[in-house]
């Protein structure tokens, strides 16, 4: 469920990617949650710290979650945040 984790150890980290733009890493939940340059938020469970760190480390953020992150994690993405107005 989106905003319920546990407060605990959180890391963030902006990148200079053209397809990610910031990574949130909860380590209590194992989670990571993905910006995406088109504006996708994507959520991985069950994901080891070992591997946001070599995320964060990586030469290329895009290849390095294609090859080593989204073959191997459950992900869900984030319903897009809709405008409601009054009728």
């Amino acid at each position: 469920m989106w905003g319920s984790e546990a407060v605990s150890e959180t890391h963030v980290h902006e990148f200079a990617s053209s397809a990610i733009t910031r990574a949130l890493y909860s380590e209590a939940a194992a989670t990571l949650d993905l910006w995406y340059k088109g504006g996708d938020r994507y959520r991985y469970f069950d994901v080891p710290i070992a591997i946001y760190q070599r995320l964060i480390s990586a030469p290329s953020a895009g290849e390095y979650v294609n090859r080593e992150i989204k073959p191997h994690y459950r992900c869900e993405i984030e319903e897009r945040r809709r405008r409601f107005r009054p009728g």
